[in-house]
């Protein structure tokens, strides 16, 4: 469970505070899959961001229940002077799971070939992001937080990178941030729609994306 309570988040733009969460609450079952809606800049990835633990709301807390995982895709956490394989056994160390398995799984899941023992500096942005997915799929996380992350890579390997998160999907939750609405259909149980530091949830996924769909026509 993930509950917000009178969560708030306000930037400075031209002198003044803009709220793009404003005074959020609610809350959200362990084990549901939810799609997180809106515009460009509506607060999607601020969101994410948040429930992370990576970003402070300006007021109010996020409370959870079980294990959250980093943004799936998101490597700005690795030391560029390692290799792959020595950042990875790091991220194990940190999260208690053996050390050697999840080496394993991410050097056969990831596709790195010899680059995964070479340091991250040399990476391409795309490797980066395989193998930060790669890391968070080969930990048993309670929730996972998902930015377009499936679409890392060629057609076979989203296709790969696709089954494995919704085999984890059978025993944990999600929250997931796509323009791509058969994704969300795919990966998705439920929605969020987020509009001028509002938001919307909605228990039946297809009432969430006509709402989204909906502000997204008619600029409303």
């Amino acid at each position: 469970m993930i509950e917000f309570r009178n969560v708030t988040k306000a930037f400075l733009r031209n002198g003044r505070s803009k709220p793009v969460i404003d005074n959020l609450t609610l809350t959200v079952p362990s084990n549901r899959s939810v799609a997180l809606l809106g515009r460009n800049g509506a607060g999607k990835s601020t969101l994410l961001s948040m429930i992370a633990g990576t970003m402070d709301p300006s007021a109010g807390e996020i409370l959870s229940t079980g294990s959250i995982s980093w943004p799936v895709g998101f490597a700005g956490a690795f030391h560029p002077d390692l290799t792959g394989a020595q950042n990875t056994r790091f991220v194990a160390r940190i999260y208690g799971v053996d050390t050697g398995e999840l080496s394993d799984f991410v050097e056969e899941f990831c596709e790195l070939g010899p680059s995964y023992r070479q340091p991250l500096r040399g990476y391409s942005s795309g490797m980066r992001a395989r193998l930060s997915f790669g890391v968070s799929m080969g930990i048993a996380f309670d929730t996972y937080l998902v930015d377009e992350v499936t679409a890392v890579g060629d057609a076979a390997f989203r296709k790969k990178s696709a089954t494995i998160f919704q085999t984890r999907m059978e025993q944990a939750g999600s929250f997931v941030v796509s323009h791509n609405m058969p994704q969300i259909r795919e990966f998705c149980d439920m929605g969020i729609v987020l509009d001028q530091g509002r938001a919307v949830i909605y228990d039946d996924l297809e009432e969430a994306i006509h709402h989204h769909l909906h502000n997204m026509n008619t600029g409303q």
